[in-house]
């Protein structure tokens, strides 16, 4: 049952892997650079597991105390995954033990992942989420301490590394766009985008857009998994 539930997962995180591996390099070198040990950017990628909190993290180690300021940021920069966690919430149910797991791993392309995958009515669903939970915790881990343990002797501009998740969370997408056939999801999270990115701005704009986006997924849920949209 596992190992039929890891041949099924592996495959969708393959491309995570790719742009997991290059941030993760670039988030140790960066580190390293930083004046960090390779211990910093190891022990955070495997217990924050957040990859742009973690990027912020180290101005915040480098900046004077500030408890009070490095929550708010914190919740600023990952309240995204309370929308995610709501979304969930049926999908998690009945998981025991996994789901604690499957909680704290989360991130953005995790969350792609197990919302859109068509898992095989032979794999068990639980297994499934948890191999692409671990799969991609584990890329982000391995390549964030690779890049804090060789970082020191590498020198080279890493900057555009970043483009690769953008890229990887438009072929995400596509790929969503094809598997569907009316494109109800599509269109809410495209113009609750558009909308809010013209309203707030390229700064705030993330937290407004995931509320259109639950909300419209809330109002038009029963046209939307009659066409299979949610599943």
């Amino acid at each position: 049952m596992r190992r039929k539930a890891f041949q099924a997962a592996f495959p969708h995180t393959i491309p995570i892997f790719a742009g997991f591996w290059f941030l993760g390099l670039a988030y140790g070198i960066y580190m390293n650079v930083s004046g960090f040990s390779f211990w910093y950017p190891m022990v955070m990628s495997l217990i924050i597991f957040g990859g742009s909190l973690e990027f912020v993290a180290v101005s915040m180690l480098l900046a004077p105390f500030a408890p009070a300021q490095t929550l708010a940021m914190t919740l600023i920069i990952q309240a995204r995954h309370i929308f995610y966690g709501i979304s969930m919430l049926d999908r998690f149910r009945g998981l025991d033990w996994k789901k604690y797991y499957l909680i704290f791993g989360m991130c953005d392309e995790t969350f792609s992942i197990n919302y859109t995958a068509r898992i095989p009515e032979d794999v068990d669903k639980g297994w499934f989420m948890l191999f692409v939970t671990l799969l991609n915790h584990f890329y982000w881990f391995s390549g964030a301490t690779i890049g804090g343990l060789v970082g020191s002797l590498l020198h080279f501009d890493t900057s555009g590394l970043d483009f690769v998740m953008t890229a990887m969370f438009v072929v995400i997408f596509l790929e969503q766009w094809l598997k569907e056939k009316k494109h109800y999801t599509a269109i809410i999270g495209l113009a609750g985008a558009l909308l809010c990115r013209l309203a707030f701005g390229p700064d705030d704009f993330m937290i407004p857009t995931m509320v259109c986006i639950l909300a419209g997924l809330t109002l038009f849920r029963k046209p939307i998994e009659r066409a299979g949209g949610l599943v």
